[in-house]
């Protein structure tokens, strides 16, 4: 699992030529990280006097945010496992039009399986910019910095994982539902990328005038 592993170790395990962790696990880790960025900024902002009246709504916040972020490392984990039994497919005997037929209903199973994964990343990140605009606005001014970094670290793990949903559609048989996906991550994409920089220069700005 992704969270056993140290910063470094998962490094190396990702710079390796081992197909896991790879972009998937690398997306979903990114999310993580900019959720737990969302995290601190809440921290930094409870039980202080000049945010009491925003206190109720911290905790509420701080309590999603966590769930966020832990879902963000299972599904990074999850990436890992459902390409393991893909690439197994892959390597399936196809010399018989019977063997081709089998071959053909695993792996589209598998790719399905595999596209709604980082589908699920992208709908996260949704959740999690949701609660990053509280943040830019009612977050501690000394952590709206955090909030901008935090906010980038989730644009990235929305585009990176639409990459993923987009490699395992390619090579589906099924093109009507490789295109039901595919429509789903982009639209999902359009709309994490509008909010995530309506944010971010709403972040940028707070910094050029406080």
């Amino acid at each position: 699992m992704i969270q056993d592993f140290t910063v470094s170790s998962f490094l190396e395990q990702l710079s390796s030529k081992s197909p896991t962790p790879g972009g998937g696990g690398a997306a979903g880790l990114g999310g993580a990280v900019g959720t737990a960025l969302g995290e601190m900024v809440v921290n930094l902002t409870l039980g202080k006097k000049k945010y009491a009246e925003v206190e109720e709504e911290m905790q509420s916040i701080i309590r999603s945010l966590s769930q966020i972020r832990e879902e963000f490392m299972r599904l990074a984990d999850e990436d890992a496992a459902v390409f393991a039994p893909l690439a197994e497919a892959y390597a399936l005997p196809s010399k018989t039009e019977d063997e081709k037929t089998k071959k053909t209903e695993i792996l589209e199973g598998l790719l399905v399986s595999a596209a709604q994964v980082p589908l699920s990343v992208m709908e996260l990140c949704l959740k999690a910019l949701d609660h990053m605009e509280v943040l830019a606005v009612k977050g501690s001014r000394l952590a709206v910095s955090d909030v901008g970094v935090g906010v980038q670290m989730i644009r990235a793990s929305l585009l990176g994982a639409k990459m993923n949903v987009l490699i395992n559609t390619k090579t589906m048989v099924n093109r009507e539902k490789a295109r039901e996906l595919n429509a789903r991550a982009q639209y999902v994409s359009e709309e994490g990328i509008l909010w995530a920089d309506q944010i971010y220069t709403q972040v940028e700005a707070a910094l050029k005038t406080e």
